[in-house]
């Protein structure tokens, strides 16, 4: 039953994908407002935005567990992300995680207009709270044009809310399984031009597994100051120290025997409690933002941005310490031409700049403390692009985009030890350009074809470069593609349903990979390519609204689905050819069903259930993830006091079905240790009250 399952629903998914902007504590008595999309540059309506983009609000983050993004992500087609321990993110679009076995890589995220991934292309999404973020934007397909080498996506941060303009204080706290506690405390305050946003958030959990412990604290800042009629200045910032403990992965027979163990000792390497291995993360990050408007047709935003991390990894083949600095700017004039009946137009044209200095330390894991010196490197990583965009519309039904970026990026690196070079060794890489073209149709008021063609280029990051066998790879090079797509959507007119669907055909040159050697340490190949053709589905609709009477007050389905046929071309090693295999770490299908009740005396139920495919767990596709069915259901009631203050008590449980999974594999693992369980069922209860 559950490999028929994606299949159930599909004469309403061949209709759609959506993302609804309201959720169970939407008023569905009112006009919902229209879905907009910021990520561009500057505000535009969903439905006729020429690309594959998704909007989650922070209703709809807020609907979910509020632990971790990894729930609220996996709703979105194309997406996944995963949690191998807490606190221990990983996260792909459209494509695979054999690049990100440690982290994030190969996706561009910001922090409102500030890139949060440093010009290495590591991104430490898992340093901030979930409960700090307040709307993201996911941009799927490579869109370099505008945000620089990427071949996975953008993912756009929010840390306040545009839209709430009000005087407010918040508290949230929740707890549950396995020593789950997590607590939230916001203040915003408006007083003349300024508004002065601040949030503090702690959480700890001791973890399913053993040596899963994980802590964070977290502290943001967000002033901003109106000091002309639209221009405005912004200060933006945050601080986390975030600990988590890595359990390390397991064989299927170890898995089958106690999941809930850490990785075991062998004769030559401790067990994950005996090399104490864990992740230590110190992280400053801030900027300033201008926005400047010259005239009613002319603006430009000015940031500058930075940021530091002092990092120490305890692991079983090193015990790692790493300082990185990161400094950047980036800024855009936007140019609206004269509005005509029939034609509009606006023009951007930018620049982004950051450089990324690294001071790497590897020593031996002496037992958790750290022993003799192994190796200590200066990376330095500069990168910049330039960037221009012209949209147009024409009369009012076509919307046509294009766009084009030149990037540069270059590293260099110095060993000390062993070696100790006195000067440092250059790898540039050959400028690139990434062009993108989008069109659009209204063939209704409310129905909309588009199509795009996109090249994405991805450079190694410094994890790449430098990996855990400690030796720098010069040789890799950047990996490159050309996405094709099609879709439509749909919406109807007071905004309760948006239908869309996207078709899309991803080639991919030089694709990095990560390999292990038999000593479990990592390096990273070019291998060969891959075809990733792809099918991606959702729809949303209030069934029932504006039902006053009955037990159902109302009632809102969402529905996603995702077919990826990725697999491997013109690859093969000394011994083995991985052409045509399916690729590493990419379910075939992936279907999430949620539903929102609106019940009497303001009771709300959510329920969702998430099917995802087999996994295959290496290139030669031997080993294989099972398949899996979650179902997270969460129950509150949430009392208004007054049209901005509340109260809310919520229960929940996560895994109702108790399955045993991994939430997350390691990818061609040395002595086949590629699971990491996740936890059984498992249960939480809190309150929010906001003043």
């Amino acid at each position: 039953m559950p490999k028929l399952y994606p299949f159930l629903f599909l004469p309403i998914l061949l209709c759609c994908r959506v993302y609804a902007q309201q959720t169970v504590y939407a008023d569905t008595s009112k006009k919902l407002n229209e879905v907009t999309v910021s990520g561009y540059l500057s505000d535009r309506p969903l439905l006729n935005t020429p690309a594959s983009v998704s909007v989650i609000s922070a209703q709809q983050l807020r609907l979910q567990p509020d632990n971790s993004l990894v729930t609220t992500m996996n709703t979105i087609p194309g997406v996944r992300m995963e949690e191998r321990s807490p606190g221990s993110y990983r996260l792909s679009i459209r494509g695979s995680l054999l690049r990100s076995p440690f982290g994030i890589r190969d996706v561009k995220i910001y922090f409102d207009e500030m890139p949060l991934t440093d010009a290495g292309g590591n991104t430490y999404l898992n340093a901030v709270d979930m409960n700090s973020i307040q709307g993201i934007e996911i941009l799927k397909g490579p869109d370099g044009s505008l945000f620089g080498a990427n071949s996975g996506g953008v993912v756009l941060l929010s840390p306040v809310s545009k839209y709430d303009h009000s005087n407010y204080f918040s508290e949230g706290v929740n707890g549950g399984s396995y020593g789950l506690l997590h607590t939230n405390t916001a203040l915003q305050h408006n007083w003349g031009n300024n508004r002065l946003n601040l949030n503090y958030a702690y959480q700890t959990y001791n973890g399913y597994r053993a040596n899963s412990a994980m802590d964070r604290q977290y502290v943001q800042l967000a002033d901003r100051l109106r000091y002309a009629h639209n221009d405005q200045l912004k200060l933006l910032g945050f601080y986390a120290d975030l600990n988590y403990q890595t359990p390390g992965g397991l064989t299927l027979a170890q898995m089958l025997a106690d999941p809930s163990s850490a990785r075991l000792a062998t004769p030559t390497i401790g067990s994950a409690q005996d090399l104490n291995a864990s992740i230590h993360n110190k992280m400053w990050y801030g900027g300033i933002m201008n926005e400047l408007h010259f005239n009613d047709r002319l603006r430009n935003v000015f940031t500058v941005y930075g940021s530091n991390v002092n990092f120490t990894n305890p692991s079983f083949t090193t015990y790692e310490d790493r300082t990185e600095a990161t400094l950047g700017l980036r800024t855009y004039f936007e140019l609206h031409g004269d509005e005509q009946a029939n034609l509009s137009w606006k023009t951007n044209v930018g620049v982004e700049w950051s450089q990324t200095n690294s001071t790497i330390n590897d020593a031996t894991n002496n037992m958790g403390n750290r022993g003799a010196t192994q190796t200590r490197d200066n990376v330095n990583i500069d990168q910049d692009f330039v960037f221009a965009r012209f949209a147009a519309s024409l009369n009012k039904r076509w919307q046509m985009e294009a766009a084009l970026s030149l990037n540069n990026y270059n590293y260099q690196f110095q060993n000390l030890i062993p070696n100790n070079e006195t000067g440092f060794t250059n790898r540039p890489f050959n400028a690139e350009l990434m062009p993108r073209i989008a069109l659009s149709y209204q063939i209704k008021s409310n129905f909309i074809w588009r199509a795009s063609v996109s090249r994405g280029y991805s450079t190694p990051t410094s994890g790449e470069v430098h990996a855990t066998d400690h030796i720098i790879n010069p040789t890799l090079q950047a990996q490159d593609g050309w996405n094709y797509e099609t879709g439509l959507r749909i919406n109807n007119a007071d905004q309760t349903l948006l239908l869309d669907a996207s078709v899309f055909y991803y080639k991919l040159n030089n694709a990095i990979v990560m390999r292990q050697h038999p000593n479990g340490t990592s390096y990273y190949i070019n291998a060969g390519g891959t075809d990733q053709p792809g099918l991606e589905l959702y729809f949303s609709d209030w069934l029932i609204r504006q039902n006053t009477s009955g037990l159902i007050r109302g009632l809102q389905l969402n529905e996603s689905f995702t077919y990826s046929h990725f697999t491997f071309s013109n690859y093969q090693d000394a011994t083995t050819n991985y052409s045509d295999n399916n690729l590493t770490g990419v379910p075939g299908q992936v279907a999430v069903t949620n539903i929102c009740l609106l019940l009497p005396k303001q009771f709300y139920l959510f329920a969702e259930h998430n099917f995802t495919a087999k996994i295959p767990l290496n290139d030669a596709n031997t080993a294989y993830a099972d398949s899996y069915n979650l179902v997270t259901a969460k129950a509150g009631w949430k009392h208004h006091i007054d049209t901005h203050s509340y109260l809310e008590l919520f229960f929940g449980v996560d895994n109702l079905l108790n399955q045993s999974y991994s939430l997350g594999n390691d990818l061609n693992a040395a002595a086949n240790r590629y699971y990491n369980p996740a936890a059984l069922r498992n249960y939480f209860v809190g309150m929010n009250m906001r003043l």
